[in-house]
């Protein structure tokens, strides 16, 4: 039950964060972008704000940081695809 909740605030996350960022995406797109962007937080924002991500659990302040590590994702591909 704890993965179809993790899946659920990922496809959330990633969802806002793809609405921010104009990048209209499917549904598997945006749970990987939510999934990436909770690592990527864990890695870089976490230790900066002493906030966890939805990794550890599913509260407020981690789903900002969250949403704002899927968002530096998708900034990080879109400059990726400007270069191509």
């Amino acid at each position: 039950m704890n993965i179809i909740i993790y899946l659920v605030a990922a496809a959330i996350v990633g969802w806002v964060a793809s609405e921010i960022m104009k990048d209209r995406a499917s549904l598997l797109m945006n749970i990987l972008v939510g999934i990436v962007g909770a690592f990527l937080a864990g890695y870089f924002l976490s230790p900066i704000f002493g906030v966890g991500t939805i990794n550890d659990a599913i509260t407020l302040q981690t789903m900002l940081v969250t949403l704002l590590g899927a968002i530096i994702l998708l900034a990080i591909v879109r400059l990726i695809r400007r270069r191509r």
